[in-house]
């Protein structure tokens, strides 16, 4: 072989090899995403944020101190020894964030809590955040119950991974395992805090997957699912569902409802939307009454605006229709959006493409029908066809109950 030849085929090995690394890695950026947001694949795998980067939505505090939003973390130093706390409750959940400590501080993270500190280990578990020589439960531990594997201290910004599955919670710090912890009498549900206790600490990129919800639509036909054959004042509908090739279901003009043949009470549900016009009016119905159209609870669906997003028209997707309205419009029409409800006790929250826009807590007296007061019973889940302009189409829908306290 002639070394012309030799340097030929040299060369070009070479050229490929940085070629294929230059592919790797900008792939790997691309796809990687920054703080306080979600990828695609994220989002697909029903995966939301529980911090927005940029506000306490979605966060109450249960003492007097410091929480303040900066440079897209959430900061603690001083104050009262307390909690911030969701304002929903969750039950069986992956949980990933980043937090980064000073030395000597002590924090940490809440699982399924009661809103405000309380000295009873057995009440919540406490994954801790504190130094190796200065806890007997270091960084990576459940405080009062198993002490993890040792991971070195740090004032850098470190990631947290925890599974609350049933009875099963693991926990990983920057990769590693530190417990896997089997608990014989499992608390079914809670909120998720972060603790302030002394010493700076600060939380970013915190992110939710919820566990153990099962999917209600096959994609094939509406086993599981009818239609309310008449419409409020025994006029029959004017709506039609049909199941479309690539396996969503297609709501199509109205009025009228299409519903589950289960009921749910408290439940995390997500699915995924295509409005099919623009500004088309729509809405998910839960803890509806069954057999009867549009008697529930209504998370709206509507992609208009007033003017700019922080300004929805008509509630706006995400939005409790004549209770709240969606704080901004995230969605939009003509493309795939996912939406993520949370309904346990008294309040509702919903998600749209991983952003938290409603926050509500029904306050109101007792009543059979949600549109009249609080309705505390299980009911069916409905999709709403408004009017004769409706075109939209659902798919992914998954829903499992929050379990009891």
């Amino acid at each position: 072989m002639s070394c012309r030849i030799v340097r030929f085929i040299v060369a070009t090995l070479a050229a490929v090899l940085v070629f294929t690394v230059t592919v790797f890695t900008n792939t790997a950026t691309s796809s990687a995403a920054e703080p306080n947001t979600l990828t695609g694949a994220e989002l697909d795998a029903g995966w939301i944020l529980l911090f927005d980067g940029e506000s306490l939505f979605g966060w109450r505090a249960s003492s007097d101190v410091d929480w303040s939003v900066q440079d897209g973390a959430i900061h603690a130093s001083e104050g009262e020894k307390g909690l911030l706390c969701t304002t929903a409750q969750w039950g069986n959940f992956e949980l990933k964030l980043q937090f980064r400590s000073a030395l000597g501080t002590n924090s940490g993270v809440f699982l399924r809590t009661p809103p405000k500190l309380v000295d009873d280990h057995h009440r919540f578990y406490e994954v801790n955040i504190a130094d190796q020589d200065s806890s007997d439960f270091p960084t990576g531990s459940i405080v009062g119950r198993t002490k993890g594997a040792a991971v070195s201290d740090s004032e850098d910004w470190q990631t947290m991974d925890i599974t609350a599955d049933g009875g099963r919670i693991t926990v990983k710090i920057d990769g590693r395992r530190t417990i896997d912890y089997n608990d014989p009498r499992p608390l079914g549900r809670g909120y998720i805090g972060l603790q302030f206790n002394q010493g700076a600490v600060a939380f970013r990129d915190i992110k939710l997957r919820p566990l153990r919800i099962e999917p209600i639509f096959n994609g094939r036909n509406l086993d599981g699912w009818h239609m309310i054959e008449r419409f409020r004042g025994g006029k029959p509908t004017k709506m039609e569902v049909e199941v479309t090739e690539d396996g969503a279901m297609r709501v199509i003009n109205g009025p009228g409802s299409v519903e589950t043949d289960g009921q749910w009470e408290d439940f995390v549900m997500q699915l995924q939307v295509f409005s099919a016009g623009d500004e088309l009016n729509s809405g998910v119905f839960f803890r509806t009454i069954a057999g009867e159209d549009w008697a529930g609870y209504e998370s709206q669906i509507h992609n208009g605006t007033v003017g700019d997003t922080d300004q929805p028209n008509n509630c706006g997707t995400g939005g409790i229709w004549k209770r709240q309205d969606a704080r901004r419009i995230v969605a939009e029409d003509h493309e795939w959006f996912h939406k993520t409800i949370n309904m346990v006790d008294k309040h509702i929250a919903v998600w749209v493409e991983g952003i938290q826009v409603s926050d509500f807590t029904d306050r109101r007296e007792p009543a059979e029908n949600p549109r009249q007061g609080y309705r505390a019973a299980a009911g069916t889940i409905q999709f709403q066809g408004h009017d004769p302009t409706t075109d939209l189409r659902f798919r992914a829908i998954e829903i499992g109950e929050v379990p009891t306290r």
